[in-house]
């Protein structure tokens, strides 16, 4: 740094290392238009504390999950005067926690105590790839951050009452992807009729994004509210319909043209609608599944035909 200037001055390595990022980093993001060049001193290359402050942005948002293009985009909509401060306010609030819930810390030697006192290496992985849990590096003793108490709470009494391990796993697997098919289309339905009017440019004027991240906050409960009321009503009428089943002395036969309901991954319900779109998602699924016993049955009929010499 020159000691001679008011303002901060730095080479490209004072800069790498200031800002994190690496000396070719910095000159691929130069190279892409989305660093200022530096200001040429004689046979030097000086760069600022704007530059600083650009790469610290960068980072800021690949770490939120933007593209370098749609980053680019926003840079060059602030350095054209549409401003950028609504903007990253919007990023900051959508990626911003979604509960109140705090994390918590957890040891490996109370983590085993609580499911059976017995180590568990594969249990262990297994949450550790979901998320449940997230490995602290560094520590002298084995500890793990838990993103959600909670819902190692609720493991915890599953196990508890008699749950293996690798059950409860599974249904995670399989409710998250309901779950995640759930966020989805509450998402798809806000865009529509509430975001689309903010997100007309690309990207969206700093008014337009400041007044979409005040959205945000007052829509942010919703959606949760919404899965509680009908995940509540869910469970009584079901588990009430499930009891009698299991009470009653003569077990009701179950009806071959009543619905049932049948959970698919979550990808697979976006490949089907981005095919027929939402409203036929359940008569495509049907179809195909029909289909596919039509030609078992056909393949098994001409199967058992004798071969005729």
């Amino acid at each position: 740094m020159s000691e001679q200037s008011a303002q901060p001055e730095y080479r490209i390595e004072d800069l790498a290392h200031h800002s994190g990022a690496t000396v070719r980093t910095i000159r691929a993001y130069q190279d892409r238009g989305l660093l200022p060049r530096p200001e040429r001193r004689g046979r030097s290359n000086v760069y600022g504390d704007a530059h600083l402050a650009r790469l610290r942005q960068i980072a800021d948002l690949l770490d939120r999950g933007y593209t370098l293009a749609s980053i680019k985009e926003l840079l060059e909509a602030w350095d054209t005067g549409r401003g950028l401060g609504g903007v990253l306010g919007l990023v900051a609030e959508v990626h911003g926690p979604w509960t109140d819930e705090e994390a918590a810390r957890i040891s490996r030697a109370e983590l085993d105590a609580r499911f059976g006192g017995t180590p568990d290496e594969d249990a262990i992985r297994e949450a550790v790839e979901l998320g449940v849990l997230e490995r602290i590096p560094d520590r002298e003793t084995e500890e793990y951050l838990v993103p959600s108490p909670q819902e190692l709470a609720v493991a915890v009494e599953l196990y508890a009452a008699g749950v293996p391990l690798v059950a409860i796993t599974g249904h995670l697997r399989e409710l998250r992807d309901q779950v995640e098919h759930i966020a989805s289309r509450f998402l798809e339905f806000t865009t529509e009729h509430v975001f689309a009017r903010y997100l007309e440019h690309r990207p969206p004027t700093d008014a337009d994004a400041t007044e979409a991240a005040t959205m945000v906050r007052r829509l942010r409960p919703l959606a949760q509210q919404t899965v509680d009321a009908e995940l509540a009503r869910a469970m009584q009428v079901l588990a009430t319909r499930h009891l009698q089943l299991h009470l009653s002395p003569d077990a009701p036969p179950v009806r071959d043209d009543e619905p049932r309901p049948v959970a698919l991954p979550a990808g697979t319900i976006r490949a089907v609608q981005d095919l027929v779109g939402q409203e036929g998602v359940a008569a495509f699924v049907a179809a195909a599944a029909e289909r596919e016993v039509h030609k078992r049955t056909l393949d098994a009929l001409t199967a058992s035909r004798p071969v005729v010499d």
